[in-house]
């Protein structure tokens, strides 16, 4: 065999570029990664997985449950008299109440989809996107209970 040649085959690289639509991107197909390489020496890079975690994805599923609580309990306050006070949420409302649900679905869903995407990416130095994911997690639980305290002091007078 020719040098050239033998040494051509070593160096060439045996990925393929991905194509813009791809079964892994679609969630047809599921590849092995769910943590960062070990070999990784960008401190700060981004780091994509093929492959969730179970708990990530619940706490994702949780939000929107939650958002979900949080669009119909914030329309029942309202029919008791209550104030919204995000004026972008305001306007929505004032204009459609299907409006201001889809939008509300809408953002919600887009944020918690491009967080759990980028879960891996550092914040901080020991802060991860995950643990923003978390938070918000607890931050909507508070919220409901909020709400529902609201709730019960709107229906007991």
């Amino acid at each position: 065999m020719n040098m050239a040649v033998a040494e051509d085959l070593r160096v060439s690289d045996r990925r393929k570029a991905i194509p813009f639509v791809c079964g892994y991107h679609l969630g047809i197909k599921q590849g092995r990664r769910m943590q960062e390489r070990r070999s990784t020496t960008e401190r700060w890079g981004a780091i994509y997985v093929d492959r969730y975690a179970d708990h990530l994805l619940l706490c994702a599923i949780g939000i929107l449950i939650l958002n979900i609580c949080d669009v119909l309990f914030t329309l029942r306050i309202l029919a008791y008299g209550g104030e919204e006070l995000n004026w972008f949420m305001a306007v929505l409302i004032n204009e459609s109440t299907a409006k201001f649900v889809a939008v509300k679905m809408a953002l919600t869903a887009l944020a918690v989809i491009a967080l759990t995407i980028h879960h891996h990416v550092r914040i901080f130095y020991s802060m991860r996107l995950k643990h923003i994911i978390y938070t918000i997690l607890a931050g909507y639980s508070v919220l409901i209970g909020y709400e529902i305290y609201l709730l019960k002091l709107a229906t007991s007078q």
